[in-house]
């Protein structure tokens, strides 16, 4: 048996209501729809966070951005490429 991370963490049931065509496909396919369902929310919770985390740090992606064209790279001097 595998074990991963989430074997130690606590897990909590929820229902899910799914159009009747999609369960039908997943089930005659054999799909675990735990694993398939948490899998998908994980993705979507981390294209969230990373959208997110880009709104926050904008303005100071900008400035940092605004400071390469003006200044030209941090020790660019040294680079030999």
């Amino acid at each position: 048996m595998r074990h991963t991370v989430t074997d130690a963490i606590a897990r909590r049931a929820t229902n899910i209501s799914l159009p009747e065509d999609v369960y039908k496909d997943a089930k005659e396919l054999g799909i675990n729809f735990s694993q398939t369902c948490e899998r998908a929310i994980r993705q979507a919770v981390q294209v969230e966070k990373d959208r997110q985390w880009a709104i926050k740090y904008a303005d100071f992606i900008q400035a940092y951005n605004d400071m390469i064209e003006r200044d030209g790279l941090p020790l660019g001097q040294y680079r030999t490429f």
